[in-house]
Parts: C-alpha cells; structure tokens; sequence
C-alpha cells in the first residue's frame, strides 16, 4: 500500500480560526486578541504537523444499489458509497493523518491555557482537513494522466453509509498502521486529527456536487459554506 509524506501545508490564521467555528473577518473586528492567539498556535505548532497518507487503489468488480465489490475480494457496503461508485471503474481507499504530535501538545498546554488550546486543535482540524484536499488533487492528477477522472470524496458517515460500518470496511482494506493511524472498538480514529475517504476513478463518474449534499444536517449546518 503506498505511503505518501511529502506533503506542505500552507496553512494560515484565517484558517485556524475558521476550524474554532469563527468567521476570520468578524472576529478580528471583535476580538483581535484571538487572531493574536491563533497566529502563536500556527507558529507553535506547524513544526509538530507530520502529514502522511495511506491509498490503495482497487479495481470495482461489481456493483449493486448498497454494495460495491472490489478485487481482493474486498467490499464497501451502503446507498451512498454504491452510488458514487457504481459510474467508476476503480475505487481509492485513503486513510490520512498529521501524527499525534499536536494532540499531545494541545492537551498539555490545554489545562492552563484554554484559549491556546482551542487555537492549536483548531490548527489541527486545519492541518488534516488541508492534507485531505492535497490528497484528493494528488489522485486527481494522477486519474487524469490516466484519461480518467476523479468523483468528489465521501467518508463514513453520510447519509446512507454508517459511521461503524464505513470505518470497519475502510480499516479492512486499509494498511492504516503503517500511516501510524488505528482504529479503536467504537470507530474512532488515533490519531483524532485523521480522516478516511473512499473515492472513484473512471472515464465516466460524476465529479459535481459536495459532501454535504450527503450530509444529514445539510438543511441546518452553518458550516455549508465552508465546504463548498
């Protein structure tokens, strides 16, 4: 299974601060010192990034309305992952992390300093939500150069593909641990500042659309924007 860690991110405050659930513009108007804060997250923490990221690439043997069969006698089972995949040809299965490094940080500088804590989570939230995208570009490319084309990424827990479920699939095919990345008995993640993603290559497959068309608090999210 491939092991990618050259990755960059160029991450900045406004970032930081949107991943603590704050719009960047008014709260510098209103808060200034927490614009301060996330700045001396971002320049003590960005050191303690280590992004890496584990895909497999796999031929789709079959497909059904809940259930797409991979080689290796692998599957994926639910609505959603089926329809995403049923137009492709292959399927990458991709698990990414920043290490735990940050997370350790955070939690000890968290007791005594609170409002550094939620900056320095906030940076990590930042940091793998960034490698995720440079993933998605990088077997973009790569589809590409192949005459294919890539759909949009899904992770466990839309609509339509269960969190346990999806995470369970995805572990089973996934050589995760050598990303430095396990699952626990309830499905989470270690280290938290993880993601997991399936996504579809083919000459044919539908790239529009976004994750939260899956979601099931699309009709009350105020975050929608900040996927688009």
């Amino acid at each position: 299974m491939p092991i990618k860690r050259d990755w960059v991110l160029n991450l900045d405050v406004d970032q930081v601060l949107k991943n603590q659930g704050a719009d960047p513009v008014a709260l510098r108007k209103r808060s200034p010192r927490l614009a301060d804060v996330a700045l001396r997250a971002l320049e003590a923490g960005s050191s303690l990034l280590k992004p890496v990221a584990a895909y497999q690439q796999l031929k789709i043997v079959s497909c059904t309305h809940a259930q797409v069969h991979l080689e290796g006698g692998h599957l994926l089972s639910g609505k959603t992952i089926a329809q995403l995949l049923g137009p492709a040809e292959q399927a990458v299965i991709v698990v990414c992390t920043i290490g735990g490094m940050l997370e350790t940080y955070t939690s000890e500088v968290m007791p005594q300093d609170p409002l550094f804590g939620l900056a320095l989570d906030g940076l990590g939230s930042a940091a793998v939500e960034t490698l995720a995208e440079q993933v998605c570009a990088f077997l973009g490319e790569r589809a590409a150069s192949n005459g294919l084309q890539a759909t949009m990424p899904l992770g466990p827990g839309v609509e339509g593909w269960p969190f346990e479920n999806g995470q369970s699939q995805i572990f089973g095919i996934a050589e995760a641990r050598e990303a430095g990345v396990v699952l626990t008995p309830s499905s989470m993640m270690l280290p938290i500042k993880s993601l997991s993603l399936v996504i579809g290559l083919g000459e044919h497959v539908d790239n529009s659309g976004k994750v939260c068309d899956f979601c099931t608090l699309r009709a009350s999210c105020r975050y929608q924007d900040h996927y688009a």
